[in-house]
């Protein structure tokens, strides 16, 4: 890495030249870190907002699945069965889920060798277990946080090797000369005070994406606090995105934000809401259950049925209770808890809680957990007492106040696009991990995990296999020129005192559209009231005030937060003017539709599935006005494999495999 200086203005910049740097710290970063050195292409640095502080450190289950091709036992599996696994969920090309399935092996004992914690059986066996939307028994996991035992393994790994780390340095712009992308301008948050702000400069010849999902775009998020992602400074440059509608919702706390899933409901703890105030408390469920058999089994069935899923909905499906959760806290403005404290109550039209009336299902599997007794939380401290820990240690004591609960966007299915080798339709640029739009409508369990390191691991193969094609730095200055003059405008603006709105409103009003409109619950002519009142909002972007300058980060954040969601906005409107109906985790409002519940009238009815979309994805891609344009394409099917050996180890060894490509 070279390091020398910019002056523009009259203000020194730092320029920072090398071949590729990596942004963000997550498992995926790493591993393509950790790939890229392993190949002798070390000229590389890691620039992320804070070591340790995405989504791969800070989420986990009561048990967080790994998806990977089956090693052990009788049950035969092959990558082409697993490859047909995640093409079936629809909306995912065919080789792009091949490439996943097959190297998934590979990568998931490449996370043993780094000390990961996957069981094994005496005789050396990865044994696994059935995930959702898995017909093998393809899932692993070492226990409730999985990616941050990755995390931990993989920053070890690039620690050892001393791989250059900007830590606290916000990625705020993408580089880019006509289709090639060419660096990033990064601030350094502990250097604000100076004249340029903590403005930092990097050529790269290659950028690795790697930033994360979208969390800071919604208001209810289970996304942690302290990861936004970035993907609208990748948007705003060009790059075509793919798939926005397909995210995944689901019932997560509120107050520390973690998937409530798994034991959490399996204990059938007591739903309750409350107003604002915490007054007036109701328990809303009784009101639309038949009968208290039906409402206590379907809040069991949430802890295996935990992401929202319109096709559990009818005949009182789990995902109902999603849906009620929603009517109170959007709809009625109410908060609403989960009560470990005591059983469901019940009411004299549905009766008393009793284990016997509990349906086959769960009454088997508390049987089973010798769980048949007591409280809730009682059969918590049987069954899970982790579970009980993981709160207290966040300040949270469920034996003695309930667990404020809303349902919260939780991973994006898709991103931006990527080709075969992970690269975006802007050359050079590389988005990896959840950023990197290959899954399709219904994934596996745990297949985001493999498709992270997978994908960061096709990144680095192709960067270090890939002729150099440095850039002439007389050209390079003139592109940061013009792209450091725009921040410094921006900031600038921002500190003159001009505008009047505080950036915690202006967010909070971007994060309440895309809960309100843009999340598990849409409505076509809501949806394109709210993409134009986006527009309106990013018009409007000068009108916030700076008040102090360690405000400016989270300044410029709002900036390619609020593109963002416009674009996610647009690709809903799309799908929905497409006739595009229920599907993954969302449920499309249509008066004429299937009803949730008779009684509530056709104001809470559905639209089913329009199935043949499955075999599409949904493309979105800025114009020159600033506006985006979403459109579909046929999915890619699953390849042909080239199989004769002598063949491919010709091509291999003349490099010619890493010229091929399916161009986005």
């Amino acid at each position: 890495m070279h390091q020398d200086k910019i002056r523009i203005n009259d203000i020194e910049f730092p320029l920072y030249k090398l071949d590729t740097v990596l942004v963000g710290s997550g498992a995926a970063s790493l591993n393509c870190a950790e790939h890229l050195y392993q190949y002798d292409h070390r000229d590389i640095a890691i620039i992320t907002e804070k070591i340790g502080g995405g989504t791969s450190n800070n989420t986990g289950s009561d048990k967080q699945t790994y998806y990977k091709l089956s090693v052990s036992g009788k049950e035969p599996d092959a990558p082409y069965d697993m490859a047909k696994s995640l093409f079936d969920g629809g909306g995912m090309h065919g080789d792009l889920a091949l490439i996943e399935a097959t190297m998934s092996a590979q990568e998931f004992f490449h996370l043993v060798q780094l000390g990961v914690k996957f069981p094994h059986n005496s005789l050396g066996g990865f044994v696994g277990y059935k995930t959702d939307h898995d017909p093998r028994q393809r899932a692993t996991s070492a226990g409730p946080w999985t990616s941050s035992q990755m995390f931990e393994c993989l920053y070890r790994a690039v620690s050892e090797k001393d791989i250059p780390i900007f830590d606290e340095h916000d990625v705020v712009a993408l580089l880019k000369k006509g289709n090639r992308c060419i660096g990033v301008i990064a601030i350094d948050k502990k250097q604000l005070h100076q004249s340029n702000y903590g403005l930092k400069i990097f050529q790269a010849e290659n950028v690795v994406f790697g930033v994360g999902g979208p969390g800071g775009i919604y208001k209810t998020s289970v996304y942690p606090v302290v990861h936004i992602g970035a993907i609208g400074l990748a948007l705003e440059v060009g790059a075509k995105a793919r798939n926005l509608t397909e995210s995944q919702y689901g019932l997560s706390s509120t107050k520390f934000r973690w998937n409530v899933s798994g034991t959490y409901q399996q204990v059938i703890p007591r739903y309750i809401s409350t107003d604002q105030e915490g007054n007036d408390e109701r328990e809303f469920l009784n009101d639309y259950f038949p009968t208290m058999s039906v409402l206590a089994t379907d809040i069991f069935l949430k802890g295996y049925q935990w992401p929202f899923d319109p096709r559990k909905i009818p005949n009182y499906g789990s995902s109902l209770i999603d849906v009620l959760v929603y009517m109170e806290t959007v709809v009625k403005g109410r908060r609403v808890y989960m009560d470990f404290r005591s059983n469901p109550q019940g009411d004299s039209r549905l009766g008393k809680f009793v284990f016997e009336d509990l349906q086959p299902e769960a009454y088997h599997y508390l049987k089973n957990s010798e769980a048949l007794f007591g409280t809730p939380i009682e059969r918590l401290e049987k069954m899970n007492p982790l579970a009980i820990e993981l709160y207290d240690k966040n300040g949270i004591d469920i034996h003695t106040e309930p667990l404020e609960v809303a349902v919260c966007a939780q991973h994006n299915n898709g991103g931006l696009a990527g080709n075969m080798w992970w690269e975006s339709n802007i050359q050079h640029l590389y988005p990896i991990g959840e950023v990197n739009g290959s899954h399709g409508v219904y994934r596996p369990g745990g297949s985001a995990l493999n498709s992270g390191q997978v994908g960061s691991l096709r990144a680095a193969q192709h960067i270090a296999h890939r002729p150099s094609q440095e850039m002439d730095s007389a050209e390079f200055h003139k592109v940061a020129l013009k792209q450091i003059e725009t921040l410094m405008s921006i900031i600038d603006a921002g500190l003159s005192g001009k505008g009047s709105m505080r950036l915690e409103k202006y967010r909070s009003e971007f994060q309440e559209r895309m809960t309100n409109y843009g999340s598990h619950i849409r409505k076509l002519e809501d949806v394109t009231r709210a993409l134009e009142s986006a527009y309106d909002q990013i018009s409007a972007f000068k009108q916030q005030v700076i008040s102090d300058r360690q405000e400016i980060p989270y300044y410029l954040q709002n900036r390619h937060l609020v593109i963002a969601h416009a674009a996610y906005l647009d690709a809903i409107r799309e799908y929905l003017e497409s006739g595009g109906g229920s599907r993954g985790s969302y449920m499309v409002m249509d008066s004429q539709g299937q009803p949730v519940l008779e009684s509530l009238g056709d104001e809470w009815r559905y639209k089913q599935e329009e199935t043949s979309l499955r075999d599409k994805v949904l493309e979105t891609v800025v114009d020159q006005s600033g506006r985006y344009h979403s459109s579909w394409r046929e999915r890619r099917p699953l390849p042909k494999e080239e199989s004769w050996f002598e063949n491919v180890w010709g091509a291999f060894l003349r490099g010619e495999i890493f010229e091929k490509s399916n161009s986005e």
